[in-house]
């Protein structure tokens, strides 16, 4: 069974706010075994959320529609679904009565047009709102003599969410009859491009099209990294794992340590693992980031466990008042090593990492825009430089800085297994 996400909203179009919701929903749909192949995103315009709705039911056996179910004259949703289905709106008064009970419990005043959203198709099947006022809907609608259903859920997300989970999903797999789960696993890489990733990996690409499952993808999520994931389709969780399991062990063979994690594992979540498991502390010394690698950081729930500070050393006399380095250019490998140093003594740390760079707009220290030295002090006493070059402008060079760093030290922790 097919069912694509139909997003409403002009306000999704313009940028003002990102849709989460058809990600979420997306993800969700897999996880239950229901293919999903394409999504959408409509601005508030009947015409154009009629036709889109028609198009997306063309080919696939369910839609949902998220979005554009609450009070004011620009939510449409309701009236595009009864075009699609060629019934009228009615007014149901057990949702009325809701909507008036849920205000009064407020002590809060109803505005009249609050009761557009007792507006409901005819033939259509409510689901109770239990977090708002808006209910959502479960609309048969036929196809071209084929049975086909419409879900129109709020766009607020808690709400969405609550609707998918108690009533949408599960009406999905009653109808599908399939009781198929379709699992996925993403491998998180650095250190090569997407196109180099693709062909060392097209040895595997052509076995996994000829045999038709798993599939492999990848994703480039900027100074994230490449993300190749992989999906399989199977009766149960365990079965599509295990079809996925011999397809991960070849390509991480492939790729060696440029694999960094898998799924929702971050590079700084990988390093803090590696350093929490041998009892070690992590301290910083930032000059060109400025406190973006301390802040990826201590985004990472435990991380007090493992990192004790960072000296944001921005200015240079910082650099040598505070870590200890030597008067001097501040953009080389010599300074990046004496802040890790300094940090390490400074701090406390058990390990140290530093970085220091040009970000631009001009050169310094006679290096150019995108230079990145980077210092690592260990805790047996070694140390450890790097000069790397970064692309970019200036935020893309300090964010991808932050990423690159990190690996060095990911891989020389590594290297002490």
């Amino acid at each position: 069974m097919r069912c694509d996400v139909v997003a409403i909203g002009t306000e999704l179009l313009l940028g003002q706010i990102v849709d989460t919701n058809s990600s979420w929903i997306g993800e969700h749909l897999a996880a239950s075994g229901i293919d999903s192949l394409l999504q959408v995103k409509v601005g508030d315009n009947l015409g154009r959320m009629e036709r889109v709705l028609r198009d997306v039911l063309a080919d696939a056996d369910a839609v949902i529609v998220c979005g554009g179910l609450g009070p004011t004259h620009d939510d449409l949703t309701r009236e595009a679904i009864a075009a699609v289905m060629g019934v009228e709106l009615v007014h149901d008064e057990s949702v009325a009565q809701v909507i008036r009970d849920l205000f009064a419990s407020r002590n809060r005043p109803m505005a009249d047009n609050n009761l557009r959203q007792a507006l409901v198709p005819v033939g259509a099947e409510l689901i109770r709102q239990t977090r708002g006022t808006a209910p959502g809907l479960i609309c048969p609608v036929v196809v071209d003599g084929v049975d086909k259903v419409i879900y129109a859920v709020p766009g607020v997300p808690h709400e969405m969410k609550d609707m998918l989970e108690r009533a949408v999903l599960p009406d999905l797999r009653r109808r599908n009859g399939d009781p198929s789960v379709i699992v996925s696993r993403t491998l998180r890489t650095w250190g090569e491009s997407e196109s180099g990733l693709n062909e060392r990996l097209d040895p595997v690409i052509d076995d996994l099209e000829a045999a038709g499952t798993p599939t492999l993808a990848f994703l480039a999520s900027g100074w994230e990294g490449i993300k190749v994931r992989l999906t399989a389709k199977a009766p149960t969780a365990a079965e599509a794992a295990a079809l996925l399991e011999p397809v991960e062990a070849r390509i991480r063979g492939i790729l060696g340590d440029q694999v960094f994690g898998v799924d929702d594992d971050t590079m700084e979540s990988v390093v803090l693992d590696l350093l929490r498991r041998r009892g070690w502390s992590l301290g910083l010394a930032e000059s060109v980031t400025g406190g973006l690698v301390a802040g990826r950081i201590t985004n990472v729930p435990g991380a007090s466990q493992v990192f004790v500070g960072s000296v944001v050393s921005y200015a240079s006399e910082v650099k040598f008042d505070v870590l200890g380095v030597d008067r001097g250019p501040v953009v080389s490998e010599q300074a990046a090593e004496q802040m890790a140093v300094g940090a390490r003594r400074v701090l406390h740390a058990d390990v140290a990492l530093s970085l220091t760079g040009v970000a631009g707009p001009t050169e310094q220290d006679g290096m150019p825009v995108g230079t990145l030295c980077v210092g690592i002090a260990l805790a047996d006493g070694r140390t450890v430089t790097r000069t790397l070059r970064m692309p970019g402008l200036r935020d893309q060079m300090r964010q991808m800085s932050v990423i690159s760093s990190l690996d060095l030290l990911r891989r020389e922790l590594l290297a002490l297994d």
